[in-house]
């Protein structure tokens, strides 16, 4: 089974126009409402995808109601801790001239209910697959991606990390299964500037020198890199097409690669190939991406 956890879970209000005029009443010209947070994105698309995944974190309010609504439309299970007061974040994305996005705080979580969560995760085993990625509510410690994975060891659990370096540097101690930074991260967490593949490739293995298994870089526009636990590394273009939307394209890029590896039977290069066209699909898109769309880019890879 595939479980994602989303620690501080949102609802995007994504809206669209032509100017951002700070000051001034704006009128958007497009809006849609889209449960979200990384771990939920990669859930959607999952399901999207035909891959049946629970979703887990923490929720509340009138917002956490409507994750879970949109999460089941979209052949999703969940299993989230619910919150007894406050409610789930609502994240405004702008896409005008300029991109700008407020991002809102989250609900306070107490030591109980991540207790709660940590009970609910001690429950997978052997073959299951987690993924944890996003930011960590500054109601929770900042240890909180080093506490929920040591438990974990040593159960068989394929571990997929998507966070900021500071998160992610901690926990590669724990041997992911597979991690997901971009080009500019990758070059942050060693303080240099990534100009070709083979730094972007030097910089990478040094990841798996310090305990990660697999790492896939994503590069934008400029495509993406995978270097494998069995010391293989592919490289592709992205696939041609129009950016619409870069929000959640990363997440897709997971959801793809896990969804390409158990449909494959572990063939990483599969994997490789299936998280590029699903993370370009849903760049390409108003919505997170979607069989079809991913199979016709599939063909182009």
């Amino acid at each position: 089974m595939i479980y994602t956890v989303t620690f501080n879970p949102a609802l995007d209000y994504n809206v669209r126009l032509d100017t951002l005029n700070p000051g001034k009443i704006n009128r958007v010209t497009f809006e849609q409402v889209l449960g979200g947070g990384k771990g939920i994105n990669v859930s959607i698309v999952l399901g999207n995808l035909g891959h049946k995944s629970t979703a887990m974190g923490f929720l509340a309010g009138f917002t956490g109601k409507e994750i879970i609504r949109q999460l089941r439309t979209f052949n999703a299970d969940e299993d989230f801790v619910q919150l007894d007061e406050g409610f789930s974040r609502i994240n405004v994305k702008v896409k005008a001239d300029i991109e700008t996005e407020i991002n809102g705080q989250g609900p306070k979580i107490s030591d109980a209910k991540r207790d709660e969560l940590f009970a609910k995760l001690s429950k997978l085993g052997a073959g299951d697959t987690l993924v944890i990625s996003g930011s960590v509510p500054n109601t929770l410690p900042d240890d909180m991606y080093e506490r929920t994975l040591e438990p974990l060891q040593g159960k068989g659990i394929r571990v997929v990390v998507d966070a900021e370096k500071g998160l992610l540097l901690k926990i590669l101690k724990f041997n992911p299964w597979l991690i997901k930074p971009n080009n500019h991260e990758l070059g942050d967490m060693f303080g240099v500037t990534l100009k070709t593949d083979e730094e972007i490739i030097t910089y990478a293995k040094k990841l798996q020198e310090k305990g990660a298994q697999n790492v896939l870089i994503s590069m934008a526009g400029d495509g993406a890199i995978l270097l494998t636990a069995e010391g293989k590394s592919y490289k592709s273009a992205a696939p041609k097409g129009t950016l619409v939307n870069s929000i959640g394209a990363g997440d897709s890029m997971v959801a793809g690669f896990i969804a390409g590896y158990e449909e494959s039977n572990g063939d990483y290069e599969k994997a490789f190939k299936m998280g590029v066209a699903t993370g370009s699909a849903s760049a390409f898109s108003e919505n997170l991406a979607t069989r079809p769309e991913v199979e016709a880019l599939l063909k182009t890879i």
